[in-house]
């Protein structure tokens, strides 16, 4: 993903940004594209239209940075594309909405590639359409490096949304995706190395259970988050805006072999990726005690009294609790 594509004299190419020329960058990545029933109107005008059949609208925003967000050394355009998309996408489905479609602001400098932008949002659609989510518009600006900005909405189809202040002692908590494979993926790229293929792609790309976060809100969930800084960094969240105390029980975490495999392999213990490991994107949630919990969810912990703070098997964890911007 290199950025540097000039002419001799200094100017930039023809396959590049400058050359294409900003809209027919535009027409690049969004003729042909199909777009789901909730995008009233797509890319082309001043805004979009996109149906919110609940009458409210669920919204969030993530910004990734080259170089802090991902590397163009470890990942692919399309492997940014669609991490971009899926970090806002779980942030939706996290308020129990079900995602309905994307703005995307990008900033590159003027001799980046062609093909690196439309690989790019390649990625974008990919996981748009997994999702079964619109890309209705936004914005491309000239910045020193490569900038990717993407706003997502949702609906909450008739229901309050789900936030972290609603857990209460007594509640079970639980899970839903992945844990520890985007951490595992980060300790192997990190040693320079490409494989197993599994976790690597964990880190490069999250595929957070979208439907998860609507399932989670129709069966009761109380409080839910997007695991994006790790578990229980993520669960201090909940703890702290309902005032309660969590306790995470190891033997109840599923430690899946290959990241026991891999630890084994870096001499790292895997269950510390799965407690403090971010960038899977799965979903953490309370539950009232007589709830059903949905499918693919299940119980790693109890919700305590307050004071209590993140807890594990009873006792505080030794180490940070996950990822900490600005540190």
């Amino acid at each position: 993903m290199s950025t540097q594509n000039r002419t001799e004299h200094g100017e930039p190419g023809r396959d590049t940004v400058a050359g294409v020329g900003e809209f027919g960058l535009i027409r690049a990545i969004t003729e042909g594209r199909v777009q789901p029933p909730t995008t009233l109107l797509g890319p082309g005008d001043d805004a979009a239209v996109v149906a919110a059949p609940d009458g409210r609208t669920v919204a969030t925003t993530d910004v990734l940075v080259q170089g802090v967000h991902f590397r163009t050394d470890w990942s692919t355009p399309e492997h940014v594309g669609r991490k971009a998309v899926a970090v806002n996408l779980a942030d939706i489905a996290a308020m129990g909405a079900t995602p309905t479609s994307v703005l995307v602001g990008l900033a590159c400098p003027p001799e980046t590639p062609t093909e690196l932008v439309t690989g790019l949002t390649a990625g974008m659609w990919a996981e748009a359409a997994r999702a079964r989510v619109g890309i209705v518009g936004g914005d491309m600006v000239r910045a020193d490096q490569i900038v990717v900005s993407v706003t997502a909405l949702g609906d909450l189809g008739g229901r309050a949304p789900v936030t972290r202040s609603g857990a209460r002692p007594g509640h079970v908590l639980a899970v839903c995706g992945r844990l520890g494979w985007a951490a595992a993926g980060l300790a192997v790229l990190g040693r320079g190395f490409r494989s197993p293929v599994g976790v690597v792609n964990a880190q490069r790309y999250p595929e957070p259970p979208y439907a998860a976060g609507p399932a989670a809100a129709v069966a009761g969930a109380t409080a839910m988050i997007d695991v994006s800084d790790g578990l229980l960094a993520d669960l201090g969240h909940i703890a702290k805006a309902s005032d309660v105390g969590l306790d995470v029980l190891t033997d109840r975490l599923r430690v899946d072999q290959r990241l026991v495999e891999v630890g084994s392999a870096l001499g790292a213990d895997p269950l510390h990726w799965v407690l403090t490991g971010g960038e899977d994107h799965a979903l953490a949630a309370t539950f009232p005690s007589y709830a059903d919990l949905p499918e693919g969810w299940y119980q790693i912990g109890t919700v305590l009294m307050p004071d209590t703070g993140v807890t594990v098997d009873g006792r505080p964890y030794e180490g940070p609790a996950g990822w900490e911007h600005w540190r």
